[in-house]
């Protein structure tokens, strides 16, 4: 673990905490979150590759996507955006779902809480996801999700540096 990146996850407080700095201006990483074309591009472990449907960055609006493996195969989420301070802080709440945005059956919700730092040239993201069971965050864990994100955030980093 570098001084730059943070990852905890507190089983019983359902809550998982992610700290990363980036070099790059918070203007460009608050795009990066925000712009689907750029999303693509990092949001999820390579070879996988996130393919928006539909989004709409708007308080009450969504982010429709789905995850594309190497053989074709999809898996779908849909992120409904609860709140927005531009260029700063974004709240949703994020389930797994059909290609049509309908939650699948027993899919957790993740209340995704993310923050945008500027420190001087660089910028801090603080991440705070939480569930509503604690099944549901032993459920991500074991996906993998710690491995997965810290992958994408790194291909994120590695975007900003090309």
């Amino acid at each position: 673990m570098t001084n730059n990146f943070v990852f905890e996850k507190d089983l019983a407080a359902k809550k998982i905490h992610v700290v990363r700095e980036f070099n790059a201006p918070i203007e460009k990483v608050w795009k990066a979150w925000t712009d689907p074309d750029i999303l693509q591009k990092w949001w999820g472990p390579k070879p996988w590759v996130a393919i928006t449907k539909t989004m709409d960055f708007s308080v009450g609006g969504s982010w429709l996507y789905s995850m594309v493996g190497p053989d074709g195969q999809k898996h779908w989420s849909h992120v409904r955006f609860t709140a927005i301070e531009d260029g700063t802080r974004f709240a949703a709440d994020a389930v797994f779902s059909d290609e049509n945005g309908d939650s699948a059956p027993g899919a957790p919700v993740g209340h995704w809480d993310n923050k945008f730092i500027a420190v001087g040239n660089k910028t801090k993201v603080v991440v705070d996801l939480s569930f509503d069971e604690e099944a549901s965050i032993k459920m991500m864990v074991e996906m993998g999700f710690e491995g997965g994100f810290t992958i994408g955030l790194n291909q994120l980093q590695e975007l900003f540096a090309s």
